[in-house]
């Protein structure tokens, strides 16, 4: 089957709630992807995120073939040893004890949020209130789509779940006037990524610790996307100088392979006793094996630091861009998280003429053009993708004047 003869087929048996773009990638490698039709690319979407060491890196390969000639999947009812060992590495390498592990970074953001309000029950002040920011995203279960922030998310699914509040991002007066007694914690993302690439201004989460320290609540950082280095350190409260008491992340912890996990510090988590909390395929043995030989390669090749330097580098040149279009608003960027908001409204265009130069891109709140490449990206390739946009920008220049 031809291309056309895959999308009509898609079109029938797959329901219609993405708005995909008209290619089918079948190879990738590295920063590289090819087409049905052959065609390369050159990834800085790195499946949102999620690609950390890039496409098929062949110490992650061997470790899903390995596992899965032993065993893929046992319930946990019973001991996982990859489960066990990648629990391990994750607490000796962050600030926090126990994991919890899942599928995704909605079911993480469930579960902290499903921590806070029991461990505030059993240990606090009984409150089952939690805050969360304007233009957050948290996901799309009803607990975590109940606390992003973004009102289109929620059209036609109200009534949302009760007790959730919202203040604007960066705001620590208006958070404090926004906690009661009925406050449990806080959910906050350190980079608003969905949002367009906010990062925390300088000392906000650590008032924000300060007052939730001072009222017995839970300072819950959703770092799905921002763990695993991308920010230019493993984890993004160390970006942030801040010690949070729960964080959630997934994407790039399995480079690809989905899994998702809350870490908490022990005397919170303890209170998720036996029938309290759960996921079938959550820490299984494939997912598992695959995330710990990702977080070996992340910390072995020093990936954060690279995320830092290469990311500085694809910032100063995204500045030099801007600064000859007319049409760019503002760049905004932390590591190998970047953003280019354009004055323009419904840039998709740009995304489509991007790819058939064969760049994949992401765009986000209509004009936000938002660069994620995998953290092994190139020099030389940021180079060639900031030639092609260029000289894309230039015919939107005159739409901005």
């Amino acid at each position: 089957m031809n291309m056309d003869d895959f999308i009509k087929k898609a079109e029938t048996v797959l329901t219609p709630n993405y708005r995909r773009q008209p290619v089918m990638f079948v190879r990738g490698k590295g920063a590289k992807l090819w087409d049905s039709a052959g065609k390369e690319y050159l990834d800085f979407v790195a499946g949102i995120a999620a690609v950390n060491l890039g496409h098929c890196h062949p110490k992650v390969t061997e470790a899903i073939r390995a596992q899965s000639e032993k065993l893929i999947h046992i319930s946990n009812h019973y001991y996982i040893e990859p489960q066990i060992e990648l629990a391990e590495a994750l607490a000796k390498n962050s600030i926090l004890d126990q994991v919890f592990f899942c599928n995704s970074g909605a079911e993480a953001n469930e579960a902290g949020l499903k921590l806070a309000r029991r461990w505030s029950r059993e240990k606090g002040k009984g409150g089952f209130e939690i805050i969360s920011t304007w233009n957050s995203f948290h996901g799309r279960t009803f607990g975590s789509l109940s606390a992003t922030g973004q009102e289109k998310f929620w059209k036609s699914f109200e009534p949302l779940v009760p007790g959730f509040k919202f203040v604007e991002f960066g705001n620590p007066a208006q958070f404090q006037n926004a906690v009661s007694q009925s406050t449990c914690a806080v959910i906050l993302e350190c980079v608003q990524g969905e949002g367009g690439v906010w990062p925390a201004p300088k000392g906000y989460l650590e008032q924000v610790r300060k007052i939730c320290d001072q009222n017995q609540m839970l300072l819950i950082l959703d770092e799905v996307q921002t763990a695993m280095g991308r920010l230019g350190k493993l984890f993004g409260y160390e970006w942030a100088g801040v010690k949070p008491d729960v964080i959630t992340m997934a994407k790039a912890l399995g480079n690809g392979i989905p899994i998702g996990a809350m870490l908490a510090k022990k005397e919170i988590a303890e209170v998720l006793v036996p029938g309290t909390h759960a996921s079938t395929f959550g820490g299984n043995p494939l997912s598992t094996a695959a995330a710990l030989a990702t977080l070996q390669v992340t910390l072995q090749e020093k990936l954060p630091e690279r995320a830092k330097e290469v990311g500085e580098y694809f910032h100063s040149r995204l500045d030099q861009l801007s600064e000859g279009h007319q049409c760019v608003k503002q760049i905004r960027a932390v590591g190998l998280m970047l953003a280019a908001e354009m004055k323009i409204e419904k840039c998709e265009r740009v995304i489509d003429r991007m790819r058939d130069r064969g760049f994949i891109l992401n765009l986000t709140q209509g004009k936000v053009l938002r660069f994620l490449p995998p953290l092994i990206v190139e020099k030389e390739e940021i180079d060639r993708m900031l030639e092609a946009l260029d000289s894309e920008l230039g015919k939107l220049d005159s739409e901005a004047q």
